[in-house]
């Protein structure tokens, strides 16, 4: 039986006894993962990044493998709440205005301990100042680096819009700003290179861009290394102290491992490996995490329907943003509807081999995103479901 076919056996077999749709997680393929990730790391530690996994028991399970050190949470409600659920060294990936939050963190000394919050402008230590109500509590700050790769004299620019500050310059006098400021502690700095963590570069089907990616990346690799080191330099010349500099995520974890100037390593999507991470040749992964959708019509010879679908993920829209139909394998979408919010027909000869009641299952475009369809996730042991989990979204917390 081929590797793919054996996967669905498993997970049939597993879940004969519940009801479609659900969502899994193959135990096996996330623990395999999680040491792909600490092989690439190198000996740096991997910093779990939660809005990929979305879900308290296998971070939990994540963090206690060796190799693997904090969480980058998503939002400051979310930091508070894992802070509080014992989660011990949280660092907030973006900058927040919740003031109530605020409020929560500088009252509390459990939580400031523990927390650290995104800055990458003066003004956001100034909302954070009129939002402490009164709690005294020293605030820990992380400062953000522009990754993004500027040619011909920036008329080109190539990666997310994250922080203003670019220049070493820059990030040593943010730094001076918050060392001046009484309530503050600098604690750590982050520059996450989406352009080279989060895009593929062997998409199938496409040599000429993946070509073109890869030569992007090649060279955006080398100018940040440089300009990273430097903007490191430059903020410990003002505040030795510096406890971390996070950098990377799961598409360049051992090029950001490499540089002398990043502490850790920030990865979370790689434990899932959702179909996006197919497009990268730097590493491979095992699918881990899945959703089962149950046949419910049969319309007519080689095609099947089935009940929900339209889970699209967040980013540019298009086709690559859409879940695949993953097992069993052949199934495509109807160009004409694709997957619909309460309905999906499949084509394919593997559709008339479906009975009403059988699942077909999928893999999401992304990672976490998953959770906020699923209220619980089945983990699978070998042929088993040994645990239902539930997903933030099941312990009733919907953070954005």
């Amino acid at each position: 039986m081929l590797p793919r076919a054996a996967d669905r056996a498993r997970y049939d077999r597993a879940t004969a006894d519940l009801d479609a749709p659900l969502a899994l997680v193959d135990l096996a393929a996330f623990d395999a993962n999680a040491d792909d990730l600490v092989r690439r790391a190198g000996g740096k530690p991997v910093r779990v990044a939660s809005k990929s996994v979305r879900c308290r028991a296998l971070l939990e399970r994540v963090l206690a493998r060796p190799g693997f050190a904090g969480v980058m949470a998503f939002t400051l409600a979310e930091a508070l709440w894992l802070a509080r659920c014992g989660v011990d060294d949280v660092l907030l990936a973006y900058p927040s205005t919740d003031r109530a939050r605020y409020a929560e963190l500088a009252a509390d000394p459990k939580l400031a301990r523990a927390v650290t919050v995104m800055v990458d402008d003066p003004a956001q230590l100034g909302l954070i100042d009129s939002a402490r109500g009164g709690g005294r509590e020293e605030v820990r700050v992380c400062l953000e680096l522009d990754t993004s790769l500027r040619l011909l004299g920036g008329r080109i620019r190539i990666g997310a819009r994250r922080s203003p500050v670019r220049e070493p310059a820059q990030l040593a006098g943010l730094a001076r700003s918050v060392l001046r400021r009484p309530g503050f502690r600098l604690a750590g700095l982050m520059a996450y290179e989406g352009h080279v963590a989060g895009v593929g570069d062997a998409v199938a089907a496409r040599p000429l861009r993946s070509h073109a990616v890869r030569l992007m990346q090649s060279v955006a690799r080398r100018e940040l290394a440089e300009r990273r080191a430097a903007a490191v330099a430059a903020v410990r010349s003002v505040a030795p102290d510096l406890e971390f500099v996070n950098g990377g995520g799961t598409g360049s974890v051992q090029f950001t491992a490499a540089e002398d100037a990043v502490t850790e390593i920030a990865a979370g999507s790689g434990l899932y490996v959702p179909r996006l991470f197919d497009d990268f040749s730097s590493f491979g992964g095992r699918p881990a995490a899945l959703f089962a959708l149950p046949v419910v019509r049969r319309p007519g010879v080689g095609v099947v329907t089935v009940l929900g679908g339209g889970y699209p993920a967040s980013g540019a829209a298009g086709r690559d943003r859409l879940p695949v139909p993953y097992l069993p394998e052949g199934l495509r979408y109807d160009p004409v509807e694709g997957p619909g919010e309460v309905q999906t027909p499949l084509l394919g000869s593997p559709a008339d081999d479906l009975l009403i009641g059988d699942k077909v299952w999928f893999r999401h475009a992304k990672a976490g995103e998953l959770c906020e369809r699923f209220d619980r996730l089945h983990l699978v042991e070998g042929d088993r479901v040994t645990a239902a989990v539930p997903t933030y979204r099941g312990e009733g917390c919907t953070f954005l």
